[in-house]
């Protein structure tokens, strides 16, 4: 892969990229620096990263797990009086709907929520899903099941409806 495929790469997916790990970390600057680190790898490790079959999917799977690591490193170092100082919850967003949702989310168990943002949002059919989490296309149905009921409790709405202008029912 060369440096203008790469850019193309890059300028074609990383804000799409960005937005749906907001949605599973519900943290967009920490999003942000995560996708960018994800990017550098793929870059250092090009000639092998040109040969991945799905790279939306490893920059995603990547960025994710980067944030899942920096979240237990800092909460591993923080002392009780700290965790009661964390942050509020709000999450700065374009719109309150866009708010909403990456709240909900925020509040509906991490594989539920994977599984909500990888099909809904990055608009992955289910046999990709589970290909990307490393499980069964039924456990990814049950967990969208589960997810979009649980949604809908937190955003007043009915789980067999789309949810408001970012969460369609598939």
């Amino acid at each position: 892969m060369d440096e203008h495929d790469f850019d193309a790469f890059y300028s074609a997916s990383a804000a799409r990229i960005t937005a749906q790990v907001h949605a599973m970390i519900g943290d967009r600057d920490e999003a942000q620096e995560c996708v960018q680190e994800a990017f550098t790898r793929a870059w250092a490790q090009r000639r092998r990263f040109a040969e991945v079959e799905y790279r939306e999917a490893w920059i995603r799977t990547t960025a994710y797990r980067l944030a899942v690591s920096r979240w237990r490193r800092t909460s591993r170092g923080r002392r009780a009086s700290d965790r009661a100082l964390s942050d509020d919850g709000i999450v700065a967003a374009p719109s309150e709907t866009h708010v909403a949702v990456v709240a909900a989310l925020r509040e509906i168990p991490a594989t539920q929520r994977q599984a909500i943002v990888l099909h809904h949002l990055a608009d992955l059919p289910v046999r990709q899903v589970a290909a990307e989490l490393g499980i069964s296309e039924n456990t990814v149905k049950t967990r969208l099941r589960r997810g979009r009921a649980a949604l809908a409790v937190l955003l007043g709405g009915d789980e067999h409806e789309p949810l408001p202008g970012v969460i369609g029912h598939g």
